[in-house]
């Protein structure tokens, strides 16, 4: 079978089409994420992957659990999906078109991991400073692990940049047994 990214990549694009054209890349964003969470339920797995279910009955049934969240076109991609049996690819949809959208928007989400608290300021500071590296806007997301005994590391997109101790430790390592 096909691997589940080149599968969903043509749906990602046709959808993103559609919204960037119609100004509605927030919209679909939300449609999208709504209907990849349905979708990956344990239960709803087992109905999306069951054959033997009739395929406009299941595109009935996640249309129904999606409620008002869907528009016209939202319902029009999840029968579409159905009658290709193709629902089990919708949280992959999701996440290629996020990074259209994200291409788009000139936006970035960064994660920084840091082995201690950071604050307001200073993640405003690299913020600021990851936006002139990478020339896009950036969401900076701000986890803690004292395992890193000092510094930080942080991804952003294919990017990353680890500042940590135990990163430079295994750095030292790995230079020393070479």
């Amino acid at each position: 079978m096909a691997e589940k990214s080149t599968i969903a990549r043509p749906y990602a694009e046709a959808v993103f089409q559609l919204a960037d054209a119609n100004g509605q890349l927030k919209e679909w964003s939300a449609m999208l994420q709504t209907v990849a969470l349905i979708a990956t339920d344990a239960g709803m797995q087992g109905i999306i992957g069951n054959t033997s279910v009739n395929k406009t009955q299941l595109a009935q049934l996640v249309i129904d659990v999606a409620g008002d969240v869907l528009t016209d076109s939202g319902r029009n991609l999840i029968k579409l999906l159905a009658e290709n049996r193709r629902l089990n690819v919708i949280a992959e949809i999701t996440v290629q078109f996020e990074i259209l959208k994200a291409e788009a928007e000139k936006t970035v989400e960064a994660e920084m991991v840091c082995a201690q608290k950071v604050s307001a300021k200073q993640q405003s500071m690299i913020a600021a400073k990851l936006k002139a590296r990478l020339g896009r806007e950036v969401s900076l997301k701000c986890t803690v692990d004292e395992s890193l005994m000092g510094g930080a590391i942080i991804k952003a997109g294919d990017m990353v940049i680890d500042g940590s101790v135990s990163g430079q430790l295994n750095k030292l390592s790995v230079e020393l047994a070479g």
